[in-house]
């Protein structure tokens, strides 16, 4: 590939910053990797995500995804891969050998941590019990499967290509493929949906023992056809009825929540997402992908690629669409939007260690928070309590400059 390589100019904001200390450590690392083709567009789904043409180009998308990484090789600074993760799209479009070949080119340029997850999102219907026993024989060791309901109307209504029954065999056949550490994606608040049938999808899926569970409110998302065409969705008090008797049902299952909308059995929550959520870094390779990247004189840099597929497999344009090195002033909302998901938010030190800003920086907004009863009292961790989970919006804003 022959794409322009020349970074965009940094963004500092208006004024100049102030020097920001330089990273004692620089955080994890992780991978992310966009395949943007799905075999159909769903119509609530707002993600980078294009109906698939008969023949995908595998070897050429794969090969620009190579270059891409390339690119961004600089900012590792020598540190390994705890994780990477294939979302979409549908990744498990793609066949093994063209992702075995892309995760040898990976480990070729970065080393793997020897206890590395690697993360296939995955829809039902394309489940075929060869392709996944290859996929796990490639060292892909964790799947995420998208079943978002068991329901033939709910699933006609939310545009899926899969069937209930399908959804069942997928976490059987993945299981019998040797994925014994696998995620399933359900989705409540769904047009005209009941109390019952929420709860009776979550039922089917914690039958199926996955060991963890993404369980979220369906939103209606801009650019999407829900947004345009509304369909009727529950009344609020059924929406909070089916939080509160969901969350109940996943706890008495041993299903802990350890953030907004993901619910692990003891030891499996996502390290990827972990990574993510406690600011650590990402590389985002793929149309559209995101990143954020560290460096050591303590410069953070977020990074987006260009968006369309034609165009990132086209040699005359560049992949990086822009990137942004964060200001100081920026910082503390950046950190926190992402740490305080967590219900148990994250100890006060990774603070100053992944921003490389002092604690006092938050001075202001933690005791407006705090008074507030949306931030718990408690100097080692940074935590929402109860009512800032609930209210998440509300907390940041304090943190706001």
């Amino acid at each position: 590939m022959t794409h322009d390589s020349s970074a965009s100019p940094l963004i500092f904001g208006g004024a100049a910053q102030s020097p920001r200390a330089a990273l004692p450590v620089l955080p994890p690392l992780a991978l992310y990797i966009h395949i943007p083709w799905c075999v159909r567009k769903c119509p609530y789904c707002d993600f980078n995500s294009h109906t698939a043409s008969p023949v995908l180009p595998e070897e050429e998308y794969v090969d620009a995804l190579l270059a891409d990484l390339d690119q961004d090789l600089h900012a590792v600074y020598g540190r390994e891969l705890s994780s990477i993760f294939f979302g979409g799209g549908t990744p498990s479009l793609f066949s093994a050998d063209a992702l075995g070949r892309l995760l040898r080119g990976v480990e070729q340029r970065v080393p793997f941590a020897s206890d590395i997850e690697i993360t296939l999102e995955a829809n039902p219907g394309t489940f075929e019990q060869e392709k996944f026993v290859a996929y796990r024989a490639l060292g892909i060791n964790r799947l995420s499967i998208g079943i978002q309901s068991f329901q033939e109307e709910k699933l006609k209504a939310l545009g899926r290509i899969h069937n209930g029954d399908e959804a069942v065999r997928a976490a059987g056949m993945a299981r019998q493929a040797g994925f014994d550490n696998f995620n399933l994606d359900l989705m409540h608040g769904l047009p005209d949906q009941s109390l019952e049938d929420a709860l009776s999808d979550l039922r089917q899926a914690i039958a199926l023992k996955p060991t963890h569970l993404s369980w979220y409110q369906l939103t209606l998302e801009p650019n999407t056809v829900f947004w345009n065409q509304p369909p009727t969705l529950p009344e609020d008090d059924t929406l909070w009825d089916i939080q509160e008797a969901g969350q109940a049902l996943l706890a008495e299952h041993g299903y802990a929540q350890y953030e907004v909308s993901a619910y692990a059995q003891p030891g499996r929550a996502a390290r990827h997402n972990l990574n993510y959520w406690s600011f650590g870094d990402f590389i985002g390779i793929g149309a559209g992908a995101h990143g954020k990247l560290s460096h050591p004189d303590g410069r953070i840099v977020r990074t987006w690629k260009t968006r369309l597929p034609k165009d990132y497999l086209n040699p005359a344009k560049s992949f990086k669409a822009g990137e942004k090195a964060l200001t100081n002033d920026e910082l503390p909302f950046e950190f926190l939007m992402n740490a305080l998901r967590l219900t148990e938010g994250v100890e006060s030190r990774l603070y100053p260690q992944r921003t490389g800003l002092s604690l006092d920086s938050l001075a202001e907004g933690r005791r407006e928070a705090e008074q507030s009863g949306l931030l718990q009292v408690e100097p080692s961790r940074l935590a929402a309590t109860m009512r800032g989970q609930l209210f998440l919006n509300d907390l940041l804003q304090t943190f706001l400059s």
